[in-house]
């Protein structure tokens, strides 16, 4: 069955072409992508079918029913997992600093989805096809941590349900960057695609979403921070794009602040997942060591 993604139009967005609005809002799917999505009538603005040039008239409601996924060249590949744990409707994986979470462009092999292929074979839930089986949510190539991963149907709409609600507990922990006058903070600042660069998101009242991040300082080191991040919504580079908002990128985050030697990529990860389990209905959490790369930044900064 496909999906249908329902958007509510304000007055700010009156004017803007469809396409270009679908395209922002969704930001899984380009803009080319949405056209061919309308020229199938998969779109709707209030009820009536539009074509790719409408214009919104604001306060309208937009529904888009989204393309099943298209077969991929993802092969099951023989690459070690870290299970934390496991049964009949779930796995907790713990995904390595470097490890893309599923297929896409410029990285088809060596990712979590063909990982788990080779793992689970056919027991994986199939909502989000065979781009991403059993993924129910997402953590960047570079920042590593626990997943969930789904193994049937029920499984994953519970879960995504929880993730939607704001009851499904992620906890990070990262090395920031400049000293914190406050040791605990909430980031309430709504997260949306950057205008020009289209690969990087940024904090924006237009075209957003809401996005919430509570903060605390575990310990200072001068012009470094080790932090504690809980997510309440969970929008793409969340974390990095709030902490970078109010002046603490990530410690080598190359994309919202500046690379750092001996690590690629962002310290951060992904150290405590809790969740209501869909068939037992109690609440289970999972929690990380912090990894080596991550110790070896905290003690270089207890040195200095």
């Amino acid at each position: 069955m496909s999906e249908i993604i329902t958007l509510v139009c304000t007055s700010e967005d009156c004017g803007k072409r469809i396409d270009k609005y679908i395209s922002e809002r969704i930001t899984e799917l380009t803009r080319s992508a949405v056209q061919v999505i309308i020229s199938k009538n998969a779109v709707t603005v209030s009820g009536k079918s539009v074509s790719k040039n409408y214009k919104i008239k604001g306060n309208e409601t937009v529904s888009v029913e989204m393309p099943e996924p298209e077969p991929t060249d993802a092969v099951p590949e023989n690459i070690p997992l870290n299970i934390i744990y496991e049964d009949s409707d779930l796995l907790v994986v713990n995904k390595p600093k470097g490890m893309v979470v599923h297929p896409a462009h410029g990285n088809y092999s060596g990712t979590l989805v063909n990982a788990l292929l080779y793992y689970c074979g056919d027991s994986l839930s199939g909502i989000n096809g065979v781009i991403r089986p059993g993924i129910v949510h997402r953590i960047d190539k570079n920042t590593s941590g626990l997943l969930i991963v789904a193994k049937n149907d029920k499984a994953h709409l519970h879960l995504s349900e929880q993730i939607k609600s704001h009851s499904f507990t992620r906890e990070y922990e990262a090395v920031a960057c400049g000293y914190f006058k406050e040791t605990e903070g909430t980031v309430d600042a709504p997260i949306g695609r950057h205008k020009t660069e289209r690969k990087k998101m940024c904090v924006t009242s237009e075209n957003s979403r809401n996005a919430v991040t509570h903060y605390s300082v575990i310990k200072q080191y001068g012009g470094y921070a080790h932090i504690r991040c809980r997510l309440e919504t969970g929008r793409t580079h969340q974390i990095r794009v709030h902490m970078a908002y109010i002046g603490h990128p990530i410690l080598g985050d190359e994309v919202y602040g500046k690379s750092y030697k001996g690590i690629e990529g962002q310290c951060l990860h992904a150290r405590k997942i809790g969740f209501i389990h869909p068939s037992a209905h109690k609440y289970m959490e999972f929690t990380s060591p912090l990894p080596e790369y991550f110790v070896s930044i905290i003690n270089k900064l207890e040195r200095s």
